[in-house]
């Protein structure tokens, strides 16, 4: 895999929070936002005409806590389920009742109290990381409640498995932004880290756009950084190289 250049003006940049931005964490709250980061992401957004959004399995209101910027950048939660345009509108997948398959989910984690199941606006997500020898009980559990959970999908990720919609994902999600301004007629870049990131990896390079993969794995992307720290510096160039380029109009 290829470490990737720079972006122009012309340039539309998507980023996964988990593993991409930040460092996986123990439990989803443990993470650590480097100083500096929500306003490296503010001042990148604006050399870009506000063409950086964050696309991420956690909900919008966990992003927004942890980068706590007074005016929050454009981002797809839970896989795409909720997702905020430019223009601050929250959109939102239709999601149907969730009791009967919590219940099922809540039984586990009782039996087992090193399980974390995280309830998320639509959808329901099952992390392991504190005891991966559990991996199979947890798939077994979750496919079983998804059979009482119409339009709902089993997704697997890193020591974490999740029913979320059908119809919400995190390609869908990139899409969605592409159609409106000003991500409109852009070349998209996507980061990402996991393999709930192969959908948005496959739709940029579908449109002659560039996926990064975080970390090791296999992977449909066709560049690669190391960790969020090669990331985050990479941002940093990203930005002043943009800085230094001459201004030019991007059709909308």
């Amino acid at each position: 895999m290829l470490i990737p250049d720079l972006p122009d003006r012309a340039s539309a940049i998507f980023l996964d929070f988990d593993g991409t931005l930040v460092d996986i964490a123990a439990q989803p709250d443990a993470v650590v936002v480097e100083p500096g980061l929500p306003e490296l992401l503010v001042r990148l957004s604006g050399l870009l005409g506000g063409a950086l959004a964050l696309v991420s399995g956690r909900p919008l209101a966990d992003i927004d806590r942890h980068l706590g910027l007074e005016a929050p950048l454009p981002a797809a939660g839970v896989h795409g389920t909720e997702r905020r345009g430019s223009d601050g509108f929250v959109r939102r997948i239709a999601v149907g009742a969730l009791e009967q398959p919590a219940a099922l989910i809540d039984a586990l984690v009782a039996r087992h109290p090193a399980l974390l199941v995280e309830r998320k606006p639509g959808a329901i997500a099952l992390h392991y990381r504190q005891a991966p020898e559990l991996e199979d009980l947890c798939i077994e559990t979750l496919s079983a409640a998804m059979q009482s959970a119409e339009g709902m999908v089993l997704m697997r990720g890193k020591q974490v498995v999740e029913l979320k919609p059908r119809r919400a994902s995190k390609g869908m999600a990139v899409r969605s932004f592409l159609d409106e301004r000003p991500f409109r007629h852009r070349r998209p870049w996507f980061f990402g880290d996991d393999v709930t990131d192969e959908g948005a990896f496959e739709l940029v390079q579908s449109l002659g756009g560039v996926a990064v993969k975080i970390g090791e794995g296999e992977t449909l992307a066709a560049h690669h950084l190391p960790d969020p720290a090669a990331l985050r510096e990479w941002l940093v160039r990203a930005a002043d190289h943009l800085a230094g380029l001459r201004v030019e109009r991007v059709a909308t």
